[in-house]
C-alpha cells in the first residue's frame, strides 16, 4: 500500500508579498503537516503596507482550478479565503457541493491588515445567504463579525454574547477573533455547533507589527488539523497553539515597512 498525504486545498487571493492569502496558507499547509493545493481566485497587487489593486480570475477558470484538483487528488479540507464577488461566492459553493467536501475552513475576508477593502458590498449579502451555511467553521475576527451582524462589537465580554448569532441558527462552528480589541489579555472565543460547546482561547498580546497574513494563517491551521483528521476543538486549540508562536517567532523579524508576516516555518529554521 502507497502512503496518503493529508491534503489540503486553499481557495483564495494571491499575495506576491508573500504574508497572506494563498502564498501564507500554502505555508501553514506545509508546516502543520499537510500537502497543500491552490486555487488562485484573484491575483491581488498588495505589500505590507497595503493593497494597490485586486485583478479577478474569471469564474469559470476558477471552477475549472477547483475541478482539476477534486477530481485528480481531493481534498481532506478545504480553506476558502477572499471571494470577492456574488458570482464567484456562489460558483465555489456549488462546486464544492458537488464534490461533496466536507471540511470547510471559511475564513470571511473583508479587508486586508492595511484595512483596505477587498470584498464587494454585494458579495457580502451573498456569503451569508449562500456559502456561510454550507460550512463547517467560520473564522471572522471582530471587524468581520460586526459586519456580519450589523452591529458594533466593543469589549471582550461580549463575545460570548454574540457569537451564537454567527452561527446560523447554531449550524454552523465560529472562532470569533479578539485580536481587534484594546485588551491585554486576548480571549478568541470557540462555539463548537456540533457540540453545542462555548471555548475560550486566552492568550498575552504580543506587542509587534508583523500581523500581516495572521486571519489567513489561523484559518489555514485550523484546515490542515481539520485534514488530519481530528475534532473541531482539538483542531481550533492546536491552530491557536500554532498562531501564537507564529506570531512570537517572527515580532522580532524585519521585512518591508509596514505589517511584516508571521513566521511560519518556526518548528524548522530561525
Amino acid at each position: 500500500m502507497k502512503k496518503q498525504y493529508k491534503r489540503a486545498l486553499t481557495i483564495a487571493g494571491s499575495d506576491p508579498s508573500g504574508g497572506a492569502g494563498i502564498q501564507a496558507d500554502l505555508k501553514t499547509f506545509s508546516a502543520c503537516g499537510c500537502y497543500g493545493m491552490s486555487v488562485i481566485v484573484a491575483v491581488v497587487d498588495e505589500n505590507t503596507i497595503g493593497v494597490t489593486g485586486v485583478h479577478p480570475v474569471p469564474v469559470p477558470f476558477v471552477t475549472g482550478q477547483i475541478r482539476s484538483v477534486l477530481e485528480d487528488i481531493g481534498a481532506d479540507a478545504v480553506k476558502i479565503g477572499m471571494l470577492h464577488s456574488s458570482e464567484l461566492v456562489c460558483a465555489v459553493k456549488e462546486s464544492l457541493q458537488r464534490y461533496q467536501v466536507r471540511n470547510i475552513v471559511l475564513d470571511p475576508v473583508m479587508a486586508a491588515t492595511s484595512g483596505d477593502a477587498l470584498l464587494q458590498e454585494e458579495a457580502i449579502r451573498t456569503l451569508k445567504e449562500e456559502l456561510i451555511p454550507t460550512v463547517r467553521i467560520i473564522t471572522p475576527n471582530i471587524p468581520e463579525a460586526e459586519i456580519l451582524l450589523g452591529k458594533k462589537i466593543e469589549r471582550q465580554s461580549d463575545l460570548p454574547k454574540v457569537i451564537k448569532e454567527l452561527s446560523f441558527g447554531r449550524q454552523v462552528s465560529v472562532l470569533l477573533k479578539a485580536g481587534h480589541l484594546a485588551e491585554e489579555q486576548l480571549t478568541d472565543v470557540f462555539y463548537n455547533a456540533e457540540s453545542d460547546e462555548l471555548l475560550q482561547f486566552s492568550s498575552p498580546r504580543l506587542q509587534t507589527r508583523n500581523t500581516h497574513g495572521t486571519g489567513c494563517t489561523f484559518s489555514s491551521a485550523i484546515a490542515s488539523f481539520l485534514a488530519q483528521g481530528l475534532g473541531l476543538n482539538e483542531a481550533v486549540g492546536k491552530a491557536k497553539k500554532y498562531m501564537e508562536q507564529a506570531i512570537r517567532a517572527g515580532a522580532d523579524y524585519e521585512i518591508g515597512h509596514g505589517h511584516g508576516p508571521v513566521h511560519h516555518f518556526f518548528r524548522f529554521w530561525e
